[in-house]
């Protein structure tokens, strides 16, 4: 009990590890306020308060990424044009990937401004604008993923039987990562197509419960590579 209090309490300790438990609680409460006032009405006290909570644990989440402009930036820089990168498909999606992602974040910030009265604008293209940005991140994320599967896919048919375990083992590892940043992406992708203005696919027209269920999918996968030292990077 006492190993399992202080593992939440060194997640919790980082940004990170915080994060990925907010996104993770405001999805559940979404998923489960979403359900109960679809089956009992808007009036079910509960139902009511819990999405409050995911609205409060979305508009906090809001207001801490105004600080990952930098680490991002660091990061397309780190990258840069991905030299270290065998396969040039991979290494190219990745820094469009890059650019998509640095983007979104100045945009989601003149949206929150605007909302907060800090700038006299209106908020509706900059959140459109950001939403857009992140899906065409999942969209590349998913390519890059789906790429890297059938390059694994191929080494691991290439392995003789004399090949060491860990190497066989290492493999499995790495497409079971890719397959989970891949289902990943596509529940964060049916979210951010919802986020977009009605008319667009199914913009507007999921349920609150789906939501949920949607963004709750992808942060237990995240909480889950990152506690198996998975990758999978997301906005």
């Amino acid at each position: 009990m006492a190993k399992a209090v202080s593992a939440v309490v060194n997640v919790l300790e980082s940004y990170r590890g915080r994060d990925r438990m907010m996104r993770t609680l405001c999805y559940s409460c979404q998923l489960l306020g979403g359900a109960i006032t679809q089956k009992h009405g808007e009036k079910q006290q509960c139902g009511k308060s819990l999405l409050i909570v995911a609205s409060q644990l979305s508009h906090c989440r809001t207001v801490l990424r105004l600080f990952d402009d930098l680490s991002m930036l660091v990061y397309s820089l780190q990258y840069g044009l991905g030299k270290k990168e065998k396969d040039c498909l991979i290494r190219w999606i990745s820094v469009l990937g890059n650019i998509f992602d640095q983007l979104y974040y100045p945009c989601e910030h003149m949206a929150w401004a605007a909302d907060a009265g800090i700038i006299h604008i209106r908020s509706d293209n900059w959140w459109t604008t950001s939403t857009a940005l992140w899906g065409l991140s999942l969209l590349v994320g998913i390519v890059r993923s789906l790429r890297a599967l059938i390059k694994l896919r191929r080494s691991k048919g290439k392995l003789s039987e004399d090949d060491p375990p860990k190497s066989r083992g290492e493999v499995k590892f790495q497409m079971r990562s890719e397959l989970l940043c891949v289902i990943s992406s596509l529940s964060d992708l049916v979210n951010a197509i919802h986020w977009m203005p009605p008319g667009f696919l199914w913009g507007g027209c999921s349920p609150t419960w789906l939501v949920g269920l949607m963004g709750t999918i992808s942060s237990v996968i995240g909480i889950y590579q990152a506690a198996v030292g998975g990758s999978s990077a997301g906005v």
